[in-house]
């Protein structure tokens, strides 16, 4: 029996193809390039600006930065759906750039090491509520780590310790100094300011603040060198808080048993996946936070034990590790000491190299195409 419609089709070979259209092409390739690049960036690296002076000198507003996924190993993306290349909002537009329609649990693939003591490492911010963003869509900040899981903090009139020893001290550290000339009490001469480096500290408005600069030993040592020039520390804007003095907006926010400031804080211990620890009310508000919005518990501690998803708990064991992140510059950082500990499932990378730096005089070129840690030796 002939069948025509059942015959296979035989193609002349020396027939031509049919040649794709030069838009199918470009369509094709820019599929190509979306896919690629969204894979690099979410698996090996991605790329970042330093928006704020926290981390002055040690790195600088417009350093633009290459950060990688594969030290820590990459998070998996916790809300997949989203636009290319953006982050949370979608530009000029505006609104949220992913949906929430689709979440996957935390997971971390296999990296190259762990995060280790005074990393400079690349988290969402915790503490970014306002605007209800998942976890890997919320703001993206830089600080040091300073301190790691099981790690004891304290901070002893600006001096760092950890685990009872003096940590490390970055060499662009700054704090925030008063500096005027005798005897008139007026500012520096901002084009010496200017020669030197240094610049005055900014208000709200981003405005400068005559005679206020954030200094580092180096800056200090050569203010300090020059005839009629005076350098306070002990004073109310920015200054050095001494210890007993209480700073309401210090994390945990509880004035009755931690009387801390950003100069004497602590010490504070740093959770540690698998550890527990009894609450009481001298800690809970240490641990509130991570209890309830970042292991997503329901806690009552209106009373002594505290009940945890309705049941009696003296004692509680923490699912994740945390971490303490502070910036360089510490009179002009909102950092841990402010809103406490960061989440491993926060972390998003290690700071690796500069490809690009520039201020309001053109591009820096020295610290073009330079690893972190070497720029700050």
């Amino acid at each position: 029996m002939n069948i025509p419609f059942l015959k296979k089709k035989v193609e002349d070979p020396a027939k031509p193809k049919k040649k794709k259209s030069i838009l199918r092409e470009w369509l094709d390739a820019g599929i190509f390039a979306i896919v690629a690049a969204t894979i690099i960036r979410t698996f090996f690296i991605e790329a970042y600006t330093i928006p704020t002076p926290s981390m002055e000198k040690s790195l600088l507003v417009n350093d633009f930065l290459f950060v990688s996924k594969m030290h820590y190993g990459p998070r998996l993306p916790m809300t997949p759906l989203s636009f290319p290349f953006v982050h949370h909002t979608m530009p000029i537009i505006g609104g949220k750039s992913y949906s929430e329609s689709i979440k996957i649990p935390y997971k971390r693939i296999w990296g190259f090491s762990e995060i280790e003591r005074y990393d400079d490492v690349v988290f969402n911010w915790p503490q970014d509520h306002e605007n209800n963003r998942p976890v890997d869509k919320k703001e993206n900040y830089i600080k040091r780590c300073v301190a790691i899981p099981g790690d004891t903090l304290e901070i002893r009139d600006r001096v760092l310790y950890i685990n009872g020893q003096p940590g490390y001290k970055p060499r662009y550290q700054q704090f925030v100094y008063r500096v005027f000339m005798v005897p008139t009490g007026y500012d520096i001469n901002p084009e010496m300011a200017e020669e030197m480096g240094i610049y005055n500290i900014t208000n709200e408005r981003n405005e400068p603040i005559p005679n206020y600069y954030s200094l580092t030993d180096e800056d200090l040592k050569k203010l300090q060198a020059i005839p009629n020039v005076v350098v306070q520390l002990n004073d109310t804007l920015g200054g050095q808080m001494r210890k007993g003095m209480v700073q309401s907006d210090c994390f945990p926010q509880d004035t009755a048993y931690h009387k801390w400031n950003q100069d004497n804080f602590g010490p504070i211990w740093i959770p540690k996946k698998g550890t527990t620890v009894n609450l009481t009310a001298e800690n809970i508000a240490l641990y509130r936070t991570v209890i309830t919005e970042y292991e997503g518990h329901s806690l009552n501690d209106t009373r002594f034990p505290v009940l945890i998803d309705g049941k009696p708990a003296p004692t509680y064991t923490f699912a994740m590790d945390y971490y303490w992140m502070m910036g360089d510059n510490r009179h002009n950082s909102l950092d841990s000491r402010f809103w406490g500990f960061v989440p491993e499932d926060h972390i998003v990378g290690k700071a690796w190299f500069i490809w690009l730096s520039y201020d309001k005089n053109g591009i820096r070129w020295k610290r073009l195409l330079h690893r972190v840690k070497s720029l700050e030796k």
